[in-house]
This record gives C-alpha cells, sequence and structure tokens, in this order.
C-alpha cells in the first residue's frame, strides 16, 4: 500500500515517519513472526517508537498529534488486514500474526484507558437505561446546530466538500463492513434487525444501490478518484481513531453492548449531519449524484435509528441488566469521538484557506 504521509511538526514528524515506513516494510514480511523469531532485533526500532508514543500520545497532558497520527494508523494497518480487499491474496500473510496482535492490544489497551477518561462513567450503573437511551435519541435525532454543521452546511465551498469527501471515503467506500463481524451466532430477533439494517446498507443484493456505490457517484461527480484508501494521507487521526474503535468494539463479543450502542448514535445522528453536508452540495451546485450518499442515509437512518432503539438496544438492555450501561457507554463514547472527528475534518477544510 503505497502512502504518502502529512507533514507536521519536522522533528518529531520524521521519527514517526520513519518508524511508520519501517512497520508498512515488516508486515509485509512473507512470515513477520518466523522473521522475528531468526532475528530478534527485528522489531527492536519500531518497539522503541511505539513505547515512545503511546506514552507522548496517553500520558502526556498535552496532546500529541503526531503520536496520536502514528498509533492511530499503525492500529489501521492492522485492523485492514480483517477485510478483503479483492487484491493480491499475500497480502494477507500476517493477518494472524502473534506480534500484530500484541501490537495492537498494546495501543488498544491504554487508548481505551485514554479515551474513557474523557467520558462521565460514574453514574451510569444507577441509569434507567430506556430513559437514558430514550432521551439521548431524540436529543440528537435534531441536535442543535455546532459552528462545525454551520460552517459545512453555509461555508464550504467545491474544495472544502472535495476534503470532505476525501477524508470520509475512507470509511464510505466500505460501509458498514465492521456490522458484518457481529451478525454471526445464533438467530433471534436482535440478530435479524442488525441483519436487516445491513442489508440494506448493502442494497439489498444491488451493487448499484450499495451505500459504497452512492459514495463512489459523489467521488466521479467531482472528479476524484475512487479507489478504497487513495485519500489515506488527508485522514486525521481523529477520524483513523473513529474507524478503529468501531474494529475495536466489534471484535470482541465482550464488547457486543458497547457497539450496540455505539452504533445507535450512528444511525440516529447520520441524518442531521448528512443533511447539511447535502445542503452543501446543493449549494456549491452539484447534481443529484453528488450527494446521492447523503440523501439516501437520511432518508434510511431515520428508520434505522428507530430500529436500533425499540428492535436492538431496549431488547438487549432488558436481556442483559446488569451490563446495559454498556449500551449507553457505547452511545456516549461514540458521540465523543464521532464529534471530535467531525471538528478535525472542519479544521483540515479550514487549513485549505491558508495555503
Amino acid at each position: 500500500m503505497s502512502i504518502t504521509l502529512q507533514t507536521e511538526k519536522p522533528a518529531l514528524y520524521s521519527y514517526y515517519r520513519k518508524a511508520e515506513e519501517e512497520f508498512i516494510q515488516l508486515i509485509q514480511n512473507n512470515d513477520l513472526d518466523s522473521a522475528t523469531k531468526r532475528n530478534p532485533s527485528l522489531m527492536a526500532n519500531f518497539e522503541d517508537v511505539l513505547s515512545f508514543a503511546l506514552d507522548e500520545g496517553y500520558q502526556n497532558s498535552n496532546v500529541c498529534d503526531s503520536a496520536h497520527l502514528f498509533l492511530q494508523r499503525v492500529l489501521y494497518y492492522i485492523n485492514r488486514l480483517k477485510f478483503f480487499w479483492f487484491d493480491d491474496l499475500g497480502n494477507y500473510t500476517n493477518e494472524d500474526s502473534t506480534i500484530l496482535f500484541s501490537i495492537r492490544k498494546r495501543i488498544e489497551t491504554e487508548w481505551m484507558e485514554w479515551e474513557l477518561n474523557h467520558i462521565e462513567t460514574d453514574l451510569l450503573d444507577s441509569l434507567n437505561y430506556e430513559e437514558a437511551l430514550s432521551k439521548r435519541f431524540k436529543e440528537d435525532l435534531n441536535p442543535l446546530p455546532s459552528k462545525e454543521s454551520l460552517f459545512l452546511k453555509d461555508e464550504i465551498l467545491l474544495a472544502g466538500y472535495k476534503r470532505l469527501l476525501a477524508i470520509t471515503s475512507l470509511d464510505g467506500l466500505v460501509e458498514a463492513s465492521q456490522l458484518s463481524r457481529v451478525l454471526g451466532g445464533v438467530g433471534n430477533e436482535i440478530q435479524l434487525m442488525l441483519a436487516k439494517i445491513f442489508w440494506e446498507e448493502y442494497g439489498c443484493g444491488k451493487l448499484s444501490h450499495k451505500h459504497s456505490s452512492y459514495f463512489i457517484a459523489m467521488l466521479k461527480e467531482c472528479d476524484m478518484e475512487t479507489d478504497p484508501e487513495t485519500y489515506f494521507a488527508l485522514v486525521p487521526w481523529e477520524v483513523l481513531a473513529n474507524i478503529n474503535h468501531s474494529f475495536l468494539l466489534s471484535e470482541r463479543k465482550m464488547n457486543y453492548l458497547r457497539y450496540v450502542g455505539g452504533l445507535l448514535y450512528v444511525e440516529v445522528s447520520a441524518p442531521s449531519s448528512f443533511q447539511n453536508y447535502q445542503k452543501a452540495g446543493e449549494r456549491i451546485g452539484l447534481s443529484d449524484a453528488g450527494t446521492g450518499y447523503w440523501s439516501t442515509h437520511i432518508k434510511e437512518d431515520i428508520r434505522h435509528g428507530e430500529w436500533m432503539l425499540n428492535k436492538v438496544a431496549f431488547p438487549l438492555a432488558s436481556k442483559y441488566p446488569d451490563q446495559a450501561w454498556q449500551v449507553v457507554l457505547g452511545y456516549d463514547q461514540q458521540k465523543f469521538i464521532s464529534t471530535r472527528a467531525i471538528k478535525s475534518i472542519v479544521e483540515s477544510i479550514r487549513e485549505l484557506d491558508h495555503h
């Protein structure tokens, strides 16, 4: 995978860039675990940089964007091996590497501890969960406009809209893939409702109706590349964290309730967010194809949000009353991470005005 790196503070950026490039080479090794056994020092330099980045990212009181970007990119390189990209099968040689598993676990453990410090968790286990989720649903279905949402709706021009598409394409072109990872197992009404949402996201079996196809149409309207990961270099660490968070929750069944809470927020909040993006595209003068992904979600995700609340979240909270707080935690944490990601996208768009 060929990736052009972002520029940042020269010294730290160069330090992390070299380690990132080294890691990309390492995971392309024919058998990383065996190679490391033969040469125990193979990972030494990367491990040193990783330790430094973990301290800078999660133990430092000041946010170090370089460290966060490095850590989230490393996580993404590992997590992307969980998807099939219809590319060279040799690219998946290390998908079950114990070394990559260890690196992922190490980053995720410190990252999640850091993330949870941003969420109010003390009162979660004393909530009435149906009331708490209903209240959040109502607030986030029609939220008060933020300065970021107003900027995206009223101010961005074509260059800014293209930057929005570039950044969000990393997820938009493989949309709902993580949801597929939680659909297996014993059949019940909860599972079938999640499968129904997944089926609609995948166009009910028609490629032209698959939501990622609508995203491709938006990119084509703006004369942009449509291959996944083309614009990886533009993606802020906050957006990568949003993607990696979904990987983390869908990877482990112990996190199932948190994943459902997070997905509930995504489905509930998408219509209001995407209305701003749609209005921006219309204001710029794009055709329906240039905003089709947004308009599709505006229509479908209102329904999906109601399904998630009434047919998935409530039944799960009832089935697992002692752990139902995890659904609320998943919702609140996804809201925080998503809001942070949107702010980073706006910041990236604003940077265009300074060049």
